[in-house]
């Protein structure tokens, strides 16, 4: 069995207690989860380097990143206020 993608997106969304769904394509991890009424994404592509489009900047546009994508999502995320449960 492969091993899934986005670990470090998908281990700093459950340290916030975000659900979300994962799929995977072609061998590219997808993240499409809700904070605060908002619907994000991570979507991973590989076209010759790695990267990723995300709107976890900013809702209503996607961005590519690229390099340590990963690390600049989880980082993102981790600075978010806490869900209150």
């Amino acid at each position: 069995m492969n091993k899934m993608r986005l670990e470090r997106v998908r281990k700093a969304l459950e340290e916030k207690r975000i659900t979300y769904e994962y799929s995977e394509e072609d061998g590219c991890g997808s993240l499409d989860f809700l904070f605060r009424g908002l619907k994000y994404h991570v979507w991973e592509y590989h076209d010759d380097i790695w990267g990723a489009e995300t709107n976890i900047f900013h809702a209503g546009r996607s961005e590519d990143l690229e390099g340590d994508y990963e690390e600049t999502i989880a980082a993102e995320i981790l600075s978010w206020p806490d869900m209150i449960m």
